[in-house]
């Protein structure tokens, strides 16, 4: 058996060397460097340059090159109707005797000052995809033969190989990252959702949201005006994932920043509130901020109220949000007045409604993630439904009616997948219970 020369060995060290790039975990750039240099010291010539496709712009950009210089790296544009590249993608191993006379050669003027004479083209295939080409240089004529272009086809297929692994691995890390941020956001988001409900004498309050991703658009809040007022506010910003949760915290912020404005001018003044100009300058405010923060087809749902226990009345505006139901001895009323969605047209007007409130009167305030769900014969809850099991609890108190319009609507629904996030704040009337354990809650 003939003995393995020492250039023999050297190869066949480089050639393993290629195919440990291919089972890698490298980022892109990091492989198409080792393999332009594994190129050259694997067929002994001078230079090599790997050209990766860019489907959308025609072109073969230049992504490494090994012995050539950076004028000659940046010479110009090659794109796949390049005659050299057409063949080569056709499956040819194109081989240039001679660059400096050869037609076919775009930059002659670059390649004869970088000094190179022959050059072999192959292409670099994926699943029968030409993905680039990987191409080799020599100073003189006539310099590569059959056995240079099959080594270079077995060059050119691992590199294939090894690039592929290497996008596959870079899409990998940028999904883990997205993820990631994901999964921050969604706690995020989750942290802006009061986890407590407000005690306050004449009221009683209970809430609950269920994500359907890890981060959703559905936002709701209380907020202390004086010692027997409380406003309460549900919202849906209309998009999901991450833009969904930056804009719900930039209007979260938004929403008790004017409000505490409103407070504080009043309390300067040592003067009444006027709920119902508070709550249209407010509602200006959040629809001029919404309509520069959103971009074309967002914008966002809203309800918002201020809640008086000693006046025993509710003012409110309805932003295109689904409307409040108030259930009054067994009645229901929509409580729908308001106008358009915030952020579509910042000169949009708002019209205020003040409803009187007796004992015994029950709030339900939702999103429409909670009428809109589905079973899997992808029959709606319903609206209906949902206003039909509130009254049958309107008895008990504002957290069992929570629960039990959520478990029917879970009966309904079974196991079958939701789409939307789900938030759902019931507020009963009752100046007669005062529980001995209400106390000071900061809002």
């Amino acid at each position: 058996m003939a003995r393995k020369t020492k250039e023999q060995i050297e190869r066949d060290e480089q050639l393993y060397q290629l195919i440990a790039l291919v089972a890698g975990s490298f980022s892109l750039q990091e492989v198409l460097d080792k393999l332009a240099e594994a190129a050259v010291k694997i067929t002994g010539v001078k230079a090599c340059s790997i050209r990766l496709l860019d489907e959308d712009a025609g072109e073969l950009k230049m992504r490494s090159t090994y012995g050539l210089s950076e004028e000659y790296r940046n010479k110009g544009v090659v794109t796949k109707d390049d005659v050299v590249i057409k063949a080569a993608f056709a499956g040819k191993a194109v081989v240039l005797d001679d660059m400096r006379v050869d037609g076919r050669v775009k930059y002659q003027e670059a390649t004869i000052k970088e000094g190179l004479v022959s050059q072999l083209t192959v292409a670099m295939r994926f699943r029968s995809r030409p993905i680039g080409v990987l191409r080799l240089y020599s100073p003189r004529p006539k310099h590569f033969d059959e056995d240079d272009i099959a080594l270079a086809r077995a060059v050119s297929s691992q590199c294939a190989v090894a690039i592929t692994n290497a996008r596959n691995y870079a899409k990998a890390i940028e999904g883990s990252r997205i993820a990631e941020q994901m999964r921050l956001a969604g706690v995020i988001q989750r942290r802006m959702i009061p986890t407590k409900v407000p005690l306050m004498p004449g009221l009683d309050i209970a809430a609950a949201y269920r994500p359907c991703f890890e981060i959703g658009g559905d936002l709701y809040g209380f907020f202390q005006l004086n010692e027997h007022c409380i406003a309460v506010d549900i919202a849906d910003v209309i998009g999901k994932g991450i833009p969904a949760a930056i804009m719900m915290s930039s209007f979260r912020a938004a929403v008790r920043a004017y409000i505490d404005s409103a407070v504080n001018t009043v309390q300067a003044h040592s003067g009444t509130m006027d709920y119902t100009r508070t709550l249209k300058e407010v509602i200006g405010k959040l629809n001029k901020m919404t309509c520069g923060e959103c971009e074309d087809g967002e914008f966002v749902s809203l309800f918002h109220c201020a809640i008086d226990v000693k006046d025993m009345t509710i003012t409110y505006c309805n932003c295109g949000h689904e409307p409040t139901v108030l259930i009054r001895d067994g009645a229901v009323m929509n409580l729908e007045k308001g106008g358009l969605v915030l952020g579509v047209d910042e000169h949009a007007e708002y019209e205020i409604e003040t409803i009187p409130l007796r004992d015994g009167d029950c709030l339900l305030f939702y999103t429409d993630g909670l009428i809109d769900a589905s079973d899997f014969e992808g029959q709606l809850w319903g609206r209906e439904r949902m206003v039909e099991t509130a009254k049958k609890f309107t008895s008990g108190s504002a957290e069992q009616m929570v629960k039990n319009i959520l478990r029917y609507r879970r009966r309904f629904v079974g196991l079958a997948e939701q789409i939307d996030d789900t938030s759902i704040i019931v507020v009963k009337v009752d100046r007669t219970a005062e529980p001995e354990f209400m106390k000071e809650v900061s809002f």
